[in-house]
């Protein structure tokens, strides 16, 4: 999980173009959007193609669940890796 982890926030940098941000910088239970790394709901639409393109992985439509899935590198590696081993 922890390489999946330090893969996501590569991933993340370089989809949203986070300059001077590393994937040390960012903590797995960091707040995603608002206070932690301030995402806005642009960002989240990029990250979500951000992640299909490199994890095969796609999200339902917008909704409460789904904003639980983007809370954190946590929530967000969980539902990766319990999705990616559902489509295998």
């Amino acid at each position: 999980m922890a390489e999946l982890k330090t893969k996501l926030k590569e991933v993340l940098i370089s989809a949203l173009d986070l300059e001077d941000v590393t994937p040390a910088d960012i903590k797995d239970d960091e707040p995603l959007f608002g206070t932690g790394l301030g995402l806005d709901s642009i960002d989240a639409l990029e990250l979500g193609i951000a992640i299909k393109e490199n994890f095969g992985v796609t999200f339902s439509v917008v909704n409460a669940e789904t904003r639980k899935h983007f809370e954190s590198i946590n929530a967000l590696a969980a539902y990766i890796q319990s999705n990616s081993a559902a489509q295998e």
